[in-house]
């Protein structure tokens, strides 16, 4: 894919920021959630039973794109932006600190997205790449350990979910830019098929107890997961990865962890440590190098 060109640069750093901006709040609505009676299982219902009801009629129209995506494609599509990554991501929170999951799940993605992209679609790995790549993992590491990550311990679950959560999702990404395909066109074949997949079997094991929650908790779970993660974010990283290529869209996940600290100051009440801004610096950095972003020129002596 050819270099963006300054005008799809910023369009495209545009989307990615508003996709990470609204997964950042995910993060904040299961803790509200958790509170209550909610369950993450029954949250990952929630979002899909919204999601996949907004989005059916559009599949109905555009179909499953199979001609394009192939049987492995259309897998990707299905796991990467489906309920097993959801599930893996809110099921790591059970084990780990909601700052790891923002680390080891988006955070990472774009070393997955990366190194997916340069096997599967050829994407230049260049050295602007690698030096942004190694800020961010080292941003990334540093929050882990100033949120007290440990290994030998049962985070190490949760952690294993975040990073299997973030396999999928860079999955899903190469899918979409290989098969050219429209961010909202895969956000309903994931979500219609999660709708399918999952919500039947979460009523047969679980009941109807997610009902029993109070309606301003169903409300606020529906709106967050249904409406604007599962649906306008998705909408927004397509586009996103469409101006700029897999690797170079992806890169704005990196920001997720800074997004989620500081919306936790005025939400939470939650003040980042020292270390943890350094972290931030150090990933949004690498985030603006990852992505594509110019560098300022040497200059060349006459």
């Amino acid at each position: 894919m050819p270099k963006p060109t300054t005008s799809e640069y910023i369009r495209g750093s545009l989307y990615g920021l508003a996709a990470v901006s609204i997964w950042a709040s995910w993060i904040l609505a299961v803790r509200f959630g958790i509170r209550t009676s909610l369950t993450p299982w029954d949250i990952v219902a929630i979002r899909f039973g919204v999601a996949g009801l907004i989005l059916l009629p559009y599949l109905l129209k555009k179909g499953l794109a199979v001609d394009r995506l192939g049987g492995m494609g259309l897998a990707a599509i299905m796991l990467g932006g489906g309920a097993p990554v959801v599930l893996a991501s809110y099921g790591g929170l059970l084990f780990a600190p909601a700052a790891h999951a923002a680390s080891l799940f988006t955070a990472l993605i774009p070393l997955y997205v990366a190194i997916l992209a340069a096997v599967v679609l050829g994407e230049a790995f260049t050295l602007a790449k690698r030096i942004g790549l190694v800020f961010i993992v080292t941003g990334v590491l540093g929050i882990v350990w100033g949120a007290g990550g440990s290994i030998g311990s049962p985070q190490n679950i949760g952690h294993a979910m975040f990073i299997g959560a973030g396999l999928l999702w860079a999955c899903y990404t190469v899918a979409l830019q290989k098969a050219r395909l429209e961010g909202l066109h895969a956000a309903a074949i994931a979500a219609v098929g999660s709708l399918i997949a999952y919500v039947p079997v979460h009523f047969i094991i679980f009941g109807t107890s997610l009902f029993d929650a109070p309606w301003r908790d169903l409300a606020l779970q529906a709106f967050v997961h249904g409406f604007l993660v599962a649906v306008i974010s998705f909408m927004c990283i397509g586009r996103a990865v469409s101006l700029l290529g897999a690797s170079n869209g992806s890169a704005f996940t990196a920001l997720a962890p800074a997004i989620t600290a500081i919306l936790a100051i005025p939400v939470l009440g939650e003040w980042p440590a020292t270390s943890d801004w350094i972290a931030m610096l150090l990933i949004s950095g690498g985030v603006y190098i990852a992505s594509g972003g110019r560098l300022p020129a040497r200059r060349v002596g006459h």
